[in-house]
């Protein structure tokens, strides 16, 4: 699916704000809350728009522990551990990476105990680095269009 400046203009609103009523967004882009609805659909079936989320304040709910984590395969075993990425809770985040090492993983926990038991069990599948945020600065969690 091609993109317009009209579809990334719409995907901007609804990250920022996903439960804008059609009608609302249509005004701000000067369409009507149908065409908007129209394109919106369009944007989901081609699989653009893959889910809506609601963003947490993570310090609110006790996650007061971001890691950062640079992971080193030591075996070729790669499908093992990625199936233990998406299980766990704690991790956020992992990207697969050129450079340093195998992959890069945004965790988030509740205790420093929490965080050791899940670096004790990524130790069956390689080693790591780690770095602890100490503060955020910036969450972009919207699309800007280029």
């Amino acid at each position: 699916m091609e993109l317009d400046n009209i579809d990334f203009q719409i995907l901007r609103l609804i990250s920022e704000n996903a439960r804008i009523q059609w009608k609302e967004l249509g005004k701000q882009i000067h369409m009507t809350g149908q065409a908007v609805g129209n394109r919106i659909k369009k944007l989901e079936e081609s699989g653009v728009i893959k889910a809506y989320s609601v963003i947490v304040d993570e310090m609110k709910i006790g996650l007061t522990f971001t890691a950062f984590v640079i992971f080193y395969m030591k075996t070729a075993n790669h499908h093992s551990f990625i199936r233990l990425m998406n299980v766990r809770r704690e991790v956020l985040e992992v990207h697969r990476v050129s450079g340093e090492g195998c992959y890069h993983l945004k965790i988030k926990a509740n205790s420093q105990e929490q965080l050791n038991l899940f670096l004790d069990k990524i130790l069956e599948y390689g080693n790591y680095t780690l770095h602890l945020s100490i503060q955020e600065i910036k969450n972009q969690n919207s699309i800007t269009a280029t």
